[in-house]
């Protein structure tokens, strides 16, 4: 009797499933497709995305070479067309990094080149705070002091990752611009920071005794 009733289930249970194929049968069908298409798809893009970073590596590389032996034009146009098209990382590193050969040939091109990084807000926050303090590093044997605060208070602020160096070409440009007070301000700013690094610190304490007992009041 037993066996009886487990064939009917077996029955019922097999007429459920036939019904529901019937009506459902080709949405599985395409479902599972989908899934195969889906993963595959997705290991196709993963090797893309790993080969397309091969390359950048290998075309940074080969760049960097260039940079190397001295050829900084050809440097500087191999960085600007991997910038064009690469990955995000190589990208970022290939707009500073265009702007750096530049300097090694003209400051007019590499001011303009970092500014361009700066005030570009599709590039990471920090990068453009680098490209602004690499920007003031060209400019602060010639620039005055007005122009350099305008371009590096806002980085001096609190708490900004690039507020050491920032701090530090302030008071630089003040000092040579003979704002000696303002030399000693934005010197001992630097120094009360707790994370400041040594060297800076260093450096600081060398300008400030270049400064001494004359610093306008």
């Amino acid at each position: 009797m037993t066996d009886i009733f487990r064939e009917v289930d077996e029955e019922i249970r097999r007429e459920r499933l036939r019904r529901i194929w019937d009506r459902y049968g080709l949405l599985i069908v395409a479902a599972a497709v989908l899934i195969v298409v889906g993963v595959g798809g997705w290991r196709g893009y993963q090797w893309y995305e790993a080969k397309r970073a091969a390359d950048a590596g290998t075309a940074f590389e080969a760049a960097l070479q260039l940079a190397e032996d001295g050829k900084h034009t050809e440097a500087a146009d191999a960085f600007a067309k991997l910038a064009e098209d690469s990955t995000p990382t190589y990208r970022s590193l290939a707009i500073l990094r265009e702007a750096e050969e530049l300097a090694a040939a003209d400051d007019k091109s590499a001011i303009a080149a970092f500014d361009r990084i700066a005030e570009d807000t599709a590039n990471p926050e920090l990068l453009r705070d680098v490209a602004a303090i690499r920007a003031a590093l060209v400019l602060v044997d010639t620039a005055d002091f007005a122009e350099m605060s305008r371009r590096l208070e806002p980085l001096a602020e609190p708490g900004g990752p690039m507020r050491h160096s920032a701090r530090e070409l302030l008071a630089l440009s003040a000092w040579r611009n003979g704002d000696l007070a303002a030399a000693r301000r934005w010197g001992e700013a630097a120094l009360a920071d707790p994370q400041a690094p040594a060297d800076l610190r260093a450096r600081i304490d060398i300008l400030l005794a270049l400064a001494g007992d004359k610093a306008k009041t």
